[in-house]
Order: C-alpha cells, then sequence, then structure tokens
C-alpha cells in the first residue's frame, strides 16, 4: 500500500481509498521529471507569471523541472514556431480550465465538490489607502478609545491617549518602494490585523518571489511585541504543507518583521463576502463545503498539538483557498500549551468562554473550530452578543434542522463544559468525515449507499435477516492499546457464566476487561453484572459514551413481553446519547431506530432507518429491512417493497429481502403482482417442496382472478399462460410435487385428492 497524499495525513492507500482520511488514490500516471535551470522569471518549485504550475501539460516546446528542495514539479512552456508568448499563456488557462472542470475537486475527500479558487495577481489586493477604521483603535495601555473623530474633524491616526496620555500610532511604517533589511522590497499594504500592518513585498534575492512582511500596529503595546516575537519563534519549528511557511525574521529601522510565505486565494470570510456581493443578500457556504474546508485543516491543527502549541484564533479569515488547496495562516495567537503567562489572543464570537478563566486548551481550540462552521453555515447574528456563548435555536438555523448531524457535531464541539467537547482533533475529524457522508447523502437523489465508511468505533453489522435484535446490532471495536486485550480475548467463551467467572480475576481491570464483563452479563440476563461493568467503566472516565451504548443494549435485551415499549424507550435514551457524542456514526443511529421501533415511534424509526440506508453500504440491507417492517406497520405496501428491493444483490441478505417482497406482491394478489411475485423467485435456492408451495398458492389466486374476471392468454405467471386451463394443469402439477416431498400418509393422500380434483378433465 501507497502513502496517502493528501496534506497531514498518515493513512495509506487501500483499495483504491485511503484507510484513514478517505480520500481517493489518484490514478494519473506518474510525471517524468527533468531537472532545468530556472528561466529568468522564476526559480523551479515556485510560481510567477513565467512558470506554469504543477497541474498544466507542456505544449510545443515545454520543459518539465523539478525543485529537490521543493520536491515540486513545474511544466515551462516556450512558444513553438510562429506561436507567440502569450498564446502560450492562453493555452496554458484554457487546459487548466478544461481540467478542473473534468476533474474532482481534492477538497471534500471525493465526497463532494467544492470550487476551485484561481490563483490572481496578489498586487490586486493592495489597499489604495491603508487606514486602521476608527473603531479598532484603542490605546495599546489602558484600552481606551483614541483616533475618534470630534465633529467634524477627522479622527486621527497618530497621537497620544486622553485618558493615560500614552502615545499611539496606526499608520504604516513602511512606504511603497522601501527596502527592508536590504532585500525584500515592499509593493504596499494588504491589510492591517489584530497585531499588526501586513505587507505585499517582493524578495530581490530569490526571484523577486512575493512574500508577506508582517510588522506590528502599534508599537507602543509591549503585550503584541512580545507576541509578535513569540510568533516569529513558533512559526520557525512549524513545518506543515497546509500552515503557512515563515521564510525570515528582520529588522528593519529598529522595527521586527516577519518574512511569511505568501499564500494567494481568498480567505474564507473573503468567500463569503464574494458571495453576498453576488447574490445581494447573505448567503453562506453550502454545509457541505463548509465542512470540507474544515475537515482539510485539521491536520494542520493534530499537528500543532503535537508540538505542544495551540492556534488560540481560528476563524474565516485565517483559512485561504487556493486553487484546489487551503493554507492556514495567522499564527499571531499561538502559545504553547504550558504558557501561563503570555497574553492570550482570540476573537470575540469564537474563543471559548472558559479561556478568560483558565486560558486556552485543545478542547478551546476546539471550540473556535465549531463557531467558524456555524458562521460559515449559517448568517450568525448575534454571535459576538446575544450567542456569544451559545447557539440559536434550531428553529432558526436551516442548516441544523435540515442536517441533525451537523447541529450535533457543532454542539459539541461549542458545548459550555469543555469536558463535553472532543477530546482531540483527531476524534473530530473522524466524526467531521462521518457528518459530511450524512449531509452529502441526504442532499443527493433517495437512493442506498453504495460505499462502505471505516468507523473507528464500531464494526460493521453482519445480520441477514429480516429482524434486527440486540445482538445483532454493530459491535464495539476492540481498543487495540488496552493493555489487557489479549488476555480478555483468550478468556472469552460461547459460555457467558463461564467467561464470566474467568474475567473475575483480571489482574488489572481496564476498559476492555469492564465492557467483556458487561457483554457476558447482558447474555445472562445479569443486570447487577451490567451496572457493576458500567460503574467501573465510567470510574476511569466519565465521559466515555461506551457506557451508554452498553446500558442502551442492557434496556433493549429486556423489550419484551408488556415491558417492551418501557425498555424500549430506555434504550432509545442512551442510543441518543452515543449518537450525540458520536454524530458522524452510523451504529447509534441503527440502533435507536430499532429502539423507538419497538416503542412505537416509526416515523422517529424511518427517518433513522433511512439516513443510515442512504449513507454507509454496510448498514443498507438492516436498514432496508427497517423500512419494510416499518412502512408495512402503516399499510405502506409499496414503500415497503421498494426497500427490500433496495438490498442489493452482493449482499447475503438478498435472498430474503426477494422473499419477503414475492410474499407481499401475493398478499395484494392483483395479475400484475402475481406475476412479479412469482419473477421475485425465480432465481432464488430453494428446496424443492418450498418452490412447490410457492407455486401453488400463486396458481390457486391466479386461477381465482381468472375464474371471477375471466382468462388472459398473453399474460404469464412465470410460464403458465393466465388461462383456466393451463392454471389447473399447473396447480395439479405442484400439488403432487409437494405429495412427493411429504411424508404423512393421511396429508399426502389430501394432496392427490386436491390433485385429481384440479384436473381440467375433472372440474365442474
Amino acid at each position: 500500500m501507497t502513502a496517502c497524499q493528501e496534506p497531514g495525513c498518515t493513512g495509506r492507500y487501500e483499495d483504491g481509498w485511503c484507510n484513514v482520511c478517505g480520500a481517493p488514490e489518484p490514478r494519473q500516471a506518474p510525471i517524468e521529471a527533468t531537472p532545468v535551470r530556472p528561466g529568468p522569471g522564476g526559480a523551479a518549485g515556485t510560481t510567477s507569471p513565467a512558470v506554469g504550475d504543477s497541474r498544466a501539460s507542456g505544449s510545443s516546446g515545454s520543459s518539465v523541472g523539478a525543485d529537490p528542495a521543493q520536491g515540486s514539479v513545474q511544466v515551462v512552456a516556450t512558444p513553438a514556431p510562429g506561436q507567440t508568448q502569450q498564446a502560450v499563456s492562453a493555452a496554458r488557462v484554457r487546459r487548466r480550465r478544461a481540467g478542473a472542470a473534468g476533474r474532482r475537486s481534492r477538497l471534500g475527500l471525493g465526497l463532494t465538490d467544492v470550487p476551485d479558487v484561481p490563483v490572481t495577481d496578489p498586487t490586486e489586493k493592495l489597499m489604495v489607502d491603508p487606514r486602521v477604521p476608527e473603531d479598532r483603535r484603542v490605546c495599546p495601555v489602558c484600552g481606551a478609545d483614541v483616533g475618534r473623530a470630534a465633529g467634524q474633524a477627522e479622527g486621527r491616526q497618530q497621537g497620544f491617549c486622553p485618558q493615560c496620555r500614552a502615545p499611539y500610532s496606526f499608520t504604516p511604517k513602511l512606504d511603497p518602494g522601501e527596502l527592508v533589511a536590504g532585500q525584500y522590497e515592499n509593493v504596499g499594504a494588504l491589510a492591517h490585523g489584530g497585531m499588526g500592518w501586513i505587507y505585499l513585498g517582493r524578495d530581490k534575492n530569490v526571484s523577486d518571489r512575493f512574500v508577506v512582511l508582517k510588522g506590528l500596529l502599534n508599537t507602543g503595546d509591549e503585550d503584541a511585541l512580545d507576541a509578535a516575537v513569540a510568533e516569529q519563534q513558533f512559526l520557525a519549528q512549524v513545518k506543515h504543507p497546509l500552515i503557512v511557511e515563515i521564510y525570515n525574521t528582520v529588522q528593519h529601522d529598529e522595527d521586527a518583521y516577519t518574512v511569511m510565505e505568501h499564500v494567494g486565494g481568498r480567505s474564507l470570510k473573503q468567500l463569503l463576502q464574494d458571495r453576498m456581493a453576488e447574490a445581494g443578500r447573505y448567503t453562506p457556504f453550502p454545509v457541505d463545503q463548509a465542512l470540507a474546508y474544515v475537515i482539510e485543516a485539521l491536520p494542520a491543527f493534530t499537528h500543532l498539538h503535537e508540538l505542544g502549541l495551540l492556534y488560540c484564533d481560528f476563524k474565516p479569515d485565517n483559512l485561504i483557498h487556493e486553487g484546489d488547496g487551503i493554507k492556514l495562516i495567522d499564527l499571531g495567537g499561538v502559545r504553547r500549551q504550558d504558557d501561563l503567562d503570555s497574553p492570550i489572543y482570540g476573537t470575540v464570537g469564537y474563543q471559548a468562554p472558559e479561556v478568560a478563566e483558565v486560558g486556552p486548551s485543545v478542547a478551546s481550540d476546539i471550540y473556535t473550530i465549531g463557531r467558524t462552521l456555524c458562521v460559515l453555515t449559517f448568517e450568525f447574528r448575534g454571535y459576538q452578543s446575544e450567542y456569544v456563548h451559545s447557539l440559536p435555536p434550531l428553529s432558526q438555523v436551516p442548516a441544523f434542522s435540515e442536517h441533525d448531524a451537523f447541529y450535533r457535531v457543532v454542539a459539541r464541539c461549542c458545548a459550555p463544559d469543555p469536558n463535553d467537547r472532543f477530546l482531540s482533533v483527531e476524534e473530530l475529524r473522524s466524526q467531521l468525515v462521518g457528518v459530511l457522508r450524512q449531509v452529502v447523502a441526504a442532499s443527493g437523489p433517495g437512493r442506498p449507499a453504495t460505499l462502505s465508511a471505516h468507523s473507528p468505533a464500531f464494526d460493521p453489522p453482519v445480520t441477514t435477516g429480516e429482524t434486527l435484535s440486540w445482538w445483532e446490532l454493530p459491535e464495539l471495536q476492540r481498543d487495540d492499546t488496552d493493555p489487557m486485550l489479549d488476555w480478555v480475548s483468550g478468556r472469552s467463551t460461547n459460555d457467558p457464566q463461564a467467561t464470566y467467572e474467568a474475567l473475575a480475576g483480571a489482574p488489572e481491570e481496564t476498559p476492555e476487561v469492564f465492557l467483556a464483563r458487561a457483554r457476558a452479563g447482558i447474555r445472562m440476563g445479569q443486570r447487577g453484572w451490567v451496572e457493576e461493568a458500567v460503574r467501573g467503566l465510567l470510574a476511569e472516565d466519565p465521559w466515555d459514551w461506551r457506557g451508554s451504548w452498553v446500558r442502551g443494549l442492557w434496556a433493549l435485551s429486556q423489550a419484551e413481553g408488556e415491558h417492551v415499549r418501557e425498555r424500549a424507550q430506555e434504550a432509545g435514551g442512551h442510543f441518543a446519547a452515543v449518537r450525540d457524542a458520536l454524530p458522524g456514526e452510523i451504529a447509534p443511529r441503527m440502533a435507536l431506530a430499532l429502539a423507538t421501533e419497538l416503542a412505537g415511534y416509526d416515523q422517529a424509526a424511518e427517518l433513522d432507518y433511512e439516513r443510515a440506508w442512504r449513507t454507509d453500504a454496510a448498514y443498507v440491507a438492516p436498514a432496508a429491512f427497517g423500512l419494510h417492517r416499518v412502512r408495512l406497520a402503516r399499510g405502506d405496501v409499496d414503500g415497503a417493497i421498494a426497500a427490500l428491493d433496495s438490498v442489493p444483490a452482493s449482499s447475503r441478505a438478498h435472498p430474503r429481502a426477494r422473499w419477503l417482497r414475492a410474499e407481499l406482491l401475493r398478499r395484494r394478489g392483483g395479475l400484475a403482482d402475481l406475476r412479479e411475485s412469482m419473477h421475485s423467485v425465480t432465481r432464488l435456492t430453494l428446496d424443492p417442496r418450498q418452490r412447490a408451495q410457492f407455486n401453488a398458492v400463486i396458481y390457486e389466486q391466479a386461477l381465482d382472478q381468472v375464474t371471477e374476471h375471466g382468462p388472459q392468454p398473453d399474460w404469464r405467471v412465470g410460464e403458465v399462460p393466465l388461462t383456466r386451463d393451463a392454471l389447473q394443469r399447473a396447480l395439479e402439477r405442484e400439488y403432487r410435487v409437494l405429495a412427493d416431498y411429504t411424508p404423512d400418509p393421511q396429508e399426502r393422500a389430501g394432496l392427490i385428492d386436491r390433485a385429481n380434483a384440479v384436473r381440467p378433465w375433472s372440474w365442474t
């Protein structure tokens, strides 16, 4: 298996798909790379007006180059005889656009499409009149408003704070054309951020490549100065393809500047503004596209967290979409996880509520990710005021009401208690991928899933029957990191009593030991065993959702007789807790559907069965049988048949689905139904007695129809024309076959009598 090419992913391609992130394996043929010298317009491995990107294919006179330092491949096109350089460039653009139109975006894991953002001239982004808006001018010392307009007079860009008399200045330090540190030419101001002016520069020592120069917004702010120095130190050690790269740190006129990689494209905030300008109203991203962006960015967070760093200030402004990729920028708020003294930088509306009291953490980074998803997917009015630490009601947010899995993943990211959030970015990423699958499935045509999803929490279901019981639900995946896993596996037997007794002597009590005891207790019907095991499990981790899963299985196992509804409702509550903890998983949906079905809530059960049926091919068969049951219960025979039709021929449950389909059609009893019923079982492997019995019932019903409505010789049931004579002969034959396979003499004689009675010449 080859390594996955997705940035930050550690997986490998297996059966055409990455076994970690789910991305499809690239199928294009590799490009033969030949080293070339950089042309006069740029260096190998960089992009400039004279250098094509790695997706272009050379035309006449093209050459291919690879920069060993960058590991990238480029195609440099030169004009053919009689062809201008402009014509070559135009052809390259046409090829690029045609290629983009004919392929799926790299963003979205192959599940959805995210339009590419073309690379533009960075000079088009320069500010014409670089100014800091008056409402963002505050004193660097006391935080008072400064530089505000008084009457008709315009607010001053620099001066002294009227409250504490500290000096302030909001004017750019660099003039266009000014050479910084003898190497970087300032082209102009790009933007002003929370901590400094951001300039576009050209590196005069490296092919005039574009760079970003980041300086201080307010040189009197000591906290801002410390943060800038800290950012430079962090950036120097952070090397990741999804994170903006630092090239250098320089001094110029007693000021420090960070020289960074220039990232083109548009930030997600700018893309939102573009969408609003085009539509004339706020137009958020579709939920699937927003998820694709965030999923792609999460490996960058994982990398930072593994280095002991926290990002702290994630928001749409700081994620850039360029071409078919993204880049995380502006690490100005990054700090070490064990840093308890440095100033904390964040943005109101995105920052977690506990940060002011206990400081940032992995959990607070996850909070910013959830808030960013909100801003990307709906007009989040009041997110910095009324809803600064809460979410609006579901009824006000179409993205939430239409995709409840999306709401649940956002709600867990933004939980007020950091302990209720995801433990890690990797856990969050796994659930976001599952939510993306559900969103795409719900937004597409109503058909069953054709691809199975890898679950880190559950094994796929294995049931093949039309009913579903607690023991046929997906099993929890074993934790390979549990030190007692092998010991537990060696003591598991088919006898739950013996298994439990063996587990009682465990040298160390770990989650796998508790779960094995709970399974034995459920099989034995011993509630005490189950509760004792769950209490031990939760003592290790009170937020372990597996405790709710086990309790749900126990309640479902007791849902029998007069206690069916009560126990099923109890099970549904536990499974709902697991669904909320793992909104991207299908197994809790399936378990909840079964519980609500048994509790009599057919409509809710149908919704969850359909979600499973649409999302994951491993669940299509059991979910289809569930849809068949709940639809049949309300008298929707056509819907029940349609559900059975969706069970794929490759499934072990397909024969049973065809048989049930045939039975439904037969019971409905119309001539067309009888024909289709017979056709449904034609290719099924049935024993001779079972097939003869089924055929006999079909011919009996068809004969009644012909007697009542008259013959239809142009129609056939199987190979038998719909005439009285033909049906009588066929029925006689099936009765005699049944008699041959009937051991009871009296029953056999009765079948022979029926065969004789139905013979055409005996009919009166």
